[in-house]
């Protein structure tokens, strides 16, 4: 579980709803047609700029996102030399039976043990990356139009309750309930824009450079093991994926060892 993200999410939300509470008559700020306007004129705008299958793959995307965290870099590169490891001493045979906790790397290990070419499971997993970079992007290109859309649509049913309190200036008690949906909307189209849709969306080009930096290790890996690479040159050669500052304790946490 991405504990960050839900507790900013929730953590602002709750934020802005302690302050309506506390403040005087919070029934005010729920009005129906405000929320009609925004929430479902913004859900069908973006849904005309993408396919079926592209927005509800989105959600998906964000969900899956939220609730699986990616695996650390350095306890990738320490299990990719176990799996090493045991390939030298055992064969890759020896691997069929390993548990991996990354899906990705699990089907990589199957190719090495079906005797795939090193080339040939390179290619086959740079379309799996591929694709998952894909399905990402289309994910957060779904949320960044609807972060783009939200205040729009505030802004029209803001313009909405202007015109219909400007054209019935007569009958004051029509004056209020046209205000606010004049007002509200705006709020709502601007509280899902920036606490919601352009946070997931953010989070999702994030996820999307670090799976796809993730996958790319595991595939110099296996394609390492499937040529015969010694799992210490190997754990050398994966270590430039990790941060300067973590690289340099691994190689001398290396050097130590060797």
């Amino acid at each position: 579980m991405d504990f960050a993200t839900l507790v900013g999410l929730v953590g602002a939300l709750l934020l802005i709803s302690s302050a309506v509470i506390l403040g005087a008559a919070p029934d005010v700020f729920l009005n129906g047609p405000s929320l009609l306007i925004v929430i479902g004129g913004t859900l069908l705008v973006v849904l005309s700029k993408f396919s079926f299958k592209q927005f509800l793959g989105a959600f998906k995307a964000a969900a899956r996102a939220f609730k699986f965290k990616l695996p650390d870099t350095q306890e990738s590169i320490e299990e990719l030399v176990e799996v090493a490891q045991i390939a030298r001493k055992e064969g890759v045979l020896g691997l069929e039976q390993r548990e991996v906790q990354s899906p990705f790397l699990g089907k990589g290990i199957q190719m090495l043990v079906d005797g795939q070419a090193g080339e040939t499971i390179r290619q086959l997993l740079t379309k799996e990356r591929l694709m998952t970079l894909d399905h990402n992007r289309s994910g957060a290109k779904v949320f960044t139009a609807m972060a783009d859309v939200a205040p729009a649509m505030g802004m029209i049913g803001t313009l909405i309750g202007l015109v219909q309190m400007l054209s019935n200036m007569e009958d004051p008690k029509s004056i209020g309930p046209a205000m606010a949906v004049a007002l509200l909307t705006t709020l709502y189209g601007a509280m899902i824009a920036t606490m919601i849709a352009g946070p997931i969306a953010d989070k999702l080009s994030l996820r999307m450079t670090e799976e796809a930096r993730l996958q790319s290790l595991y595939t110099d890996a296996l394609v390492a093991i499937q040529e015969g690479t010694n799992p210490r040159v190997m754990e050398q050669m994966l270590s430039s994926y990790l941060p300067p500052e973590k690289r340099e304790k691994a190689n001398d946490t290396q050097a130590a060892g060797g």
